[in-house]
């Protein structure tokens, strides 16, 4: 996006452009290619879902043709991961991709790890508290697979009179590949009907995919695999090293 006069103006490309992506199974095949995408136009030309889909189709409501409706269905699909992962902003990262990610996200740590020596503040354990399985549960422990973002707010202590920076705090596990958006839904009543617009629904990367799939690439330097993701990315857009760098 670009401002104009004070205006806000999507990029994109022609409905007719053999790279205008048309669905969110086009879409899919592009990320599971790449491995990585951000969702809006960034300093890699060409680099996000913005630059390659209709201008006039964003925030239209219809799912078929709404590259913001493609978030919900693509994240739902369990295929990629979708969050704030590029500099506090929305994209997405492919399942096989991942695993890199976050080793170099995480600098190989764990988040119990990290908090323990002092790379993560009290906040984020607040809001990981509420997902990471105390000793001896299971990763697939079914009452806290995933939770809209309204309830991880409450129960970390972030609701009214509590905590301040709930959304600064998911934004900063989100780019540390700690936490992840796996759906969004309409919250429910108490009567369990839908109602209002639909919230972010937040998970694990670990209940998507598995502990043991997420960590696989712990045993490699963080660097290596920063420079494999530097790399990917590299295949498929023009640009130098330093500026894909600072967007990944």
């Amino acid at each position: 996006m670009e401002v104009i006069d004070g205006v806000w103006y999507m990029q994109g490309v022609d409905r007719n452009d053999p790279s205008c992506v048309h669905s969110a199974g086009e879409l899919l095949e592009v990320i599971e290619k790449v491995g990585f995408l951000p969702l809006f136009s960034n300093e890699v030309d060409g680099f996000s879902v913005e630059n390659m889909t209709v201008a006039g189709n964003w925030w239209c409501g219809d799912a078929k043709k709404d590259p913001w409706e493609w978030r919900a269905v693509l994240a739902r699909t369990g295929k990629v991961a979708y969050g704030k992962f590029f500099r506090g902003k929305a994209g997405f990262v492919s399942k096989k991709w991942f695993p890199e990610f976050a080793n170099y996200r995480r600098d190989g740590y764990d988040f119990d790890a990290r908090y323990e020596d002092g790379k993560a503040g009290y906040k984020e354990k607040l809001i990981m508290d509420v997902f990471w399985p105390s000793e001896g549960e299971l990763w697939d422990a079914t009452d806290k697979i995933d939770m809209f973002s309204n309830e991880v707010k409450e129960k970390a202590g972030f609701g009214k009179g509590g905590e301040k920076g709930f959304d600064g705090t998911c934004t900063k596990l989100q780019m540390a590949s700690y936490l992840t958006v796996k759906d969004f839904r309409p919250r429910l009543n108490k009567k369990g009907e839908e109602f209002g617009w639909a919230v972010a629904v937040y998970t694990l990367p670990e209940y998507l995919w598995g502990y043991k799939f997420v960590t696989g690439c712990y045993k490699e330097s963080p660097k290596d695999s920063c420079k494999k993701i530097v790399a990917q990315v590299k295949k498929h857009f023009k640009a130098d090293e330093k500026t894909i760098r600072k967007v990944v």
